[in-house]
């Protein structure tokens, strides 16, 4: 065996090596050249070929400094040539060789003495293009500095999602040495994020080879364990220009700063549509235990677990002038709310009960303060200070409280009570952000309470047996001609409870009212003043009229031993619409012109202070000169008199041509009201005019 044929043999005994075409060898087309000991071809690859132009029959046998050298740098490869061949060092270097087609060629060789196993001397030459291989090189060069040095951290995971490469930025960002990631798994080397859900994504990204850009992972690093981190993570399949997979590469970016901003704004938005929701849902009545109600449900589950509302009893009682700043307070629970039944709720107070609270308790120190008291983390010994009494204590432990909030209810500069807040299942602790939210809930329900206690106290000491609670000469409305009358009862000792109204509304609408409650004496009267007082203020809302009243029927039933019957109307001139509704009351009339006059069929509804059964309105279209006839019974009703007869007589009396307000309010005064008759009288006549601009 020649030593060419000895070469061979050694390289056939290493053995097949299977690749696919695309890697870093076939970018660069590296050629393989081997030389005889005299510099003759004996080996020339596919690839030489490519690089230098001449095929393997051509090259094969040739002097390959005659092929491919120009003259005059004969004698330098010859001689470098010869340093090889004899020292066995190798030889490095950029050197210009002729391509077949004349042209030239600057070609990277690697040169290098062989010795086969029969002693002879071959010289290998790895070739390849200068230029391709400068770009490559200055491309690792640039890919090496930009993984590196980049602040965003990156990583290569192999096809088993194993690390391979890890940069520096994310060895800081994971808290953990490069080294020590290579060849893990995500879980093994990141145990506290959700690895699960990590590698799920990069399984879907190889086996799909489309992207996930901008997946947030939130969690703790050990270098930082005790704040938490964000960060956006962005996946990409790795693929040589084969379109062999290579794995996945990720991107990691800290958004830890972006992420609390985000926090913090959707925080504050979930705040504003708190306030928001707790504007519109807190104080829509005029009733102090309603309106606490109100409160304590706006406030959870969003804000607490549990919130109760408590009123100091002297308020209630228009008792304060000033905020004692020490002892024992006197407290009237409003109301409970709670997210979930539970414990807590066990624990309160029940509403409309009264309790007392020492110095030391931090309710008490709430409304002395008239600051919020509160407390992150609720220890054990904590909870005497929070609870009526042992028993409720144990209660709120077993419950699980771990965070407490007291906020002063201010109204006008005066603390009303306090709102408590607590949280039990939530995990977060109060924080003064919530204080600060609470202390804004609080303060607007404050002015709420205190409006609905005024107005139950300008109602009980309304002004009664006096003519001025009713308007003597009603002004001038919008589109609407009015005239009333009012004629107490004929028996001095007997004050009734008849009245109307007419109220002035926005858009150019008035509300038109007449009512009696029933009875007679101081009594009778003082309750006609509250409802009359409470129908102002209820219009004065511009609710339509059936739930006014409504809110009328629970403000009677909370006065003791009355009823009252009512009609209430509201009138729009810009759309010659009449909204009336009516409770137990007497049928109002209605004169059309060219018809006759008629007894309106409106839904009769129950008297004012029976509840149970709710109100209806109706729609009325109302024409220029059409009569509205409201009045109470005394009106019509007799003891000698069935009362058909005496409303048939009411309506005959309303017949033919209308004249003056002012003079059919005395025709019907003049022809059905005796002056010797046991009841009050109130008379309401209304005609629209031309409608308004």
């Amino acid at each position: 065996m020649n030593s060419v044929e000895s070469f061979r043999a050694d390289i056939g005994r290493l053995g097949p090596t299977r690749s696919l075409p695309g890697g870093l060898l076939d970018l660069l087309t590296v050629a393989a050249v081997v030389l005889d000991a005299d510099g003759q071809i004996v080996f020339w690859s596919p690839q030489a070929e490519e690089l230098f132009g001449y095929t393997a029959q051509e090259a094969l046998g040739q002097y390959a400094a005659h092929l491919l050298v120009y003259e005059e740098q004969l004698d330098l490869v010859i001689k470098l040539f010869a340093e090889v061949m004899d020292t066995g060092r190798s030889w490095a270097g950029a050197f210009p060789v002729r391509h077949k087609d004349g042209g030239t060629r600057l070609v990277e060789f690697r040169n290098m003495r062989l010795l086969d196993a029969l002693g002879d001397v071959y010289a290998l030459s790895i070739a390849a293009d200068h230029t391709a291989l400068q770009q490559v090189e200055t491309e690792l060069a640039l890919s090496e500095r930009l993984v590196s040095q980049s602040p965003i951290g990156l990583k290569v995971m192999d096809t088993d999602l194993r690390y391979v490469t890890v940069n520096p930025a994310l060895a800081r960002i994971n808290g953990l040495p490069a080294a020590d990631h290579i060849g893990r798994n995500i879980h093994e080397a990141l145990p506290f994020l959700d690895t699960e859900a990590i590698e799920s994504v990069m399984r879907r990204v190889l086996a799909t080879g489309v992207p996930v850009l901008d997946r947030h992972v939130v969690g703790r690093t050990p270098s930082e364990p005790g704040t938490e981190r964000a960060w956006s993570t962005s996946y990409f399949r790795l693929e040589d220009r084969a379109g062999r997979v290579l794995g996945v590469a990720a991107s990691v970016v800290d958004i830890t700063e972006r992420h609390r901003a985000a926090t913090e704004a959707a925080r504050a938005r979930r705040r504003l549509a708190l306030i928001a929701n707790a504007s519109a849902r807190v104080g829509t009545t005029l009733e102090v235990g309603r309106t606490a109600r109100e409160l304590a449900e706006a406030a959870v589950p969003d804000l607490a677990d549990v919130v109760a509302v408590d009123v100091l009893d002297s308020v209630l009682a228009l008792r304060r002038s000033a905020a004692p700043t020490t002892g024992q307070e006197l407290f009237r629970a409003l109301a409970v709310a709670a997210a979930y039944p539970n414990e807590v709720v066990q624990a309160a107070d029940t509403p409309g009960d009264l309790a007392t609270y020492g110095a030391d308790r931090l309710v008490t120190q709430c409304v002395h303060t008239g600051r919020p008291v509160l407390l992150p983390h609720v220890a054990d010994e904590d909870l005497p200070r929070i609870a009526r009494d042992p028993a409720a204590a144990a209660l709120l432990a077993k419950a699980g409280v771990h965070s407490y909030l007291a906020v002063p209810l201010i109204a006008r500069g005066e603390v009303l009570g306090a709102v408590d807040l607590i949280r039990a299942r939530n995990p977060l602790p109060f924080d003064d952000d919530d204080a600060t939210l609470a202390c804004e809930l609080a303060a607007r329900a404050a002015v709420c309470i205190d409006n609905a206690r005024w107005f139950q106290s300008v109602r009980n000491i309304a002004v009664t047996l006096q003519r001025s609670l009713l308007p003597d000469h009603p002004p001038h409305h919008e589109g609407l001609e009015v005239a009333s009358r009012y004629e107490p009862a004929g028996t001095a000792s007997e004050v009734g409870g008849d009245w109307f109204d007419v109220i002035s509304l926005e858009g150019d609408k008035t509300a038109l009212v007449v009512g009696d409650v029933m009875g007679s004496g101081i009594d009778a009267a003082a309750t006609m003043g509250r409802l009359r007082t409470a129908t102002c203020t209820l219009a004065d809302l511009d609710l339509e009229p059936a739930r006014v009243l409504r809110q009328l029927d629970k403000t009677t039933a909370r006065l003791e031993h009355y009823i009252a019957t009512c009609v209430y109307a509201v009138y729009d001139p810009h759309r010659a619409e009449c909204h009336i509704a009516t409770a137990g009351h007497m049928p109002p009339v209605l004169v059309r012109a060219g018809r006759p006059p008629e007894l309106l069929d409106l839904p009769t509804g129950i008297p004012l202070g029976v509840g149970g059964v709710p109100f209806e309105a109706t729609t009325l279209q109302l024409e220029e000169g059409d009569l509205l006839v409201l009045y109470t019974d005394g009106l019509v009703e007799t003891r000698e008199h069935p009362i058909d007869e005496r409303l048939n007589r009411l309506l005959r009396l309303l017949e033919g041509p209308q004249h003056r307000l002012e003079e059919i309010c005395e025709r019907l005064l003049g022809a059905l009201r005796d002056p010797e008759h046991h009841d009050d009288v109130a008379l309401l006549i209304a005609r629209p005019t031309a409608r308004p601009p």
